[in-house]
């Protein structure tokens, strides 16, 4: 597929830029389309001239596939569509929308082979057994092992949801067409007939294959938890600016593989003049919009590193938190000193089904926060964050 990409898409190589994700989906579709009608031929005819329904459902199965590349196809066009006034993030989710209508239409389809097969079983029709759809089978395993090769390797490449259904829906068909083929062996060497049976173990391969496109796509139009990979990536970006000394509350939105925003906290030094510190914020913003193609919108917590109070609690709270569960982790934290008692002001990130309910866990904080051998007391103010990201840098 490599020397195809190199014909069609100009600067093939520049996989960040929207414009050639959407050219690599646009070809691969295309590629799609033309292998899947030509199978749908081939096997239609052998299916047809010597009476196996159960090599015509795996043809019709192919047909179906040529009109999901065409949704595929026509999904990459209006999903590249710019941003407009009623829709300011642009049509990119509109790949997830056609991945569920090619999951739709491969149930579908699953149900009309299922019901001729039944019908082959309860009335069953004379097989002919011929070299000729052996060799149909093969090439059908073969090109469909390749369309799985490709689809995979470039749909993870640029992040695309329709190609990588395209890849699951391959590998379903890699294996029903086996299925086939060995029933198509069986019949010839026992005269055993499973063809209708065979047809029905075709159909719920294919379901399957519907069902999982399915469930990956709502996981997807729900808002599934980011790769901690890529949130790593991302920290270790932010990390790598002198003068950034944490990062927390990072929270990404995804409107789809070309389109990102990021929302985060950075800590800087108190002391550190505020114009200077903006002007950080600014230019790391830039940056990623620049060389990462993400809209990230960045939060400046100030905080104070130079008291060794101010230090020493933080290091105190911090453990406290750890040791009432390593999952836990603390962030914020800044002392207002007052004469009769001192207020810790800190938030603390909560993971999703904690052992915990959030009273008790305020309760245990501040049961168990820090106190001075001497002089004022120390009170806890705390706020409770959601876990969106599994990788946080604290402070």
């Amino acid at each position: 597929m490599n020397f195809i990409y190199r014909i069609f898409i100009k600067d093939y190589k520049n996989i960040e830029d929207p414009k050639v994700k959407t050219a690599y989906g646009k070809v691969s579709s295309a590629v799609g389309i033309f292998l899947n009608i030509i199978l749908f031929a081939i096997k239609f005819m052998a299916g047809t001239i010597f009476h196996s329904v159960s090599i015509r459902a795996d043809a019709f199965n192919n047909l179906s596939d040529a009109g999901s590349s065409i949704i595929s196809f026509a999904s990459f066009i209006f999903s590249s569509r710019p941003a407009d006034e009623e829709h300011p993030f642009g049509h990119e989710r509109l790949e997830y929308i056609c991945s569920l209508v090619v999951s739709l239409l491969i149930l579908l389809f699953s149900y009309e082979l299922i019901t001729s097969s039944v019908e082959q079983i309860l009335h069953p029709t004379t097989m002919k057994f011929n070299l000729v759809m052996v060799l149909a089978l093969l090439i059908s395993i073969s090109v469909k092992l390749f369309m799985y090769y490709y689809n995979t390797k470039y749909g993870k490449m640029i992040n695309s949801s329709v190609m990588r259904a395209t890849a699951l829906d391959s590998i379903s068909d890699v294996l029903a067409t086996s299925a086939v083929l060995i029933a198509l062996l069986i019949s010839y060497f026992t005269g055993i007939q499973l063809d209708g049976f065979m047809g029905i173990v075709v159909a719920l391969f294919i379901a399957k294959s519907g069902i999982d496109i399915i469930r990956d796509t709502m996981d997807e139009i729900l808002g599934e938890a980011p790769d901690p990979v890529y949130i790593k990536t991302i920290v270790n970006e932010l990390m790598s600016y002198e003068g950034v000394l944490g990062v927390h509350d990072l929270v990404v939105h995804s409107y789809g593989s070309n389109k990102t925003f990021i929302t985060a906290h950075a800590e800087v030094s108190a002391h550190e003049d505020i114009l200077v510190s903006h002007d950080l914020m600014d230019v790391i913003e830039k940056d990623f919009k620049k060389n990462k193609n993400i809209d990230l919108v960045i939060h400046m917590d100030p905080i104070d590193v130079d008291d060794p109070f101010t230090n020493d609690l933080r290091e105190r709270t911090k453990a406290m938190v750890k040791n009432i569960d390593p999952a836990l982790s603390m962030h914020d934290f800044r002392v207002v000193k007052g004469f009769t008692h001192n207020n810790l002001i800190f938030d603390v990130v909560v993971p999703f089904h904690f052992n915990y309910s959030n009273e008790e866990l305020l309760e245990k904080l501040r049961e168990q926060l820090p106190q001075n051998e001497d002089g004022p007391i120390n009170l806890a103010v705390i706020t409770l964050d959601t876990a969106y990201v599994s990788t946080i840098s604290e402070s």
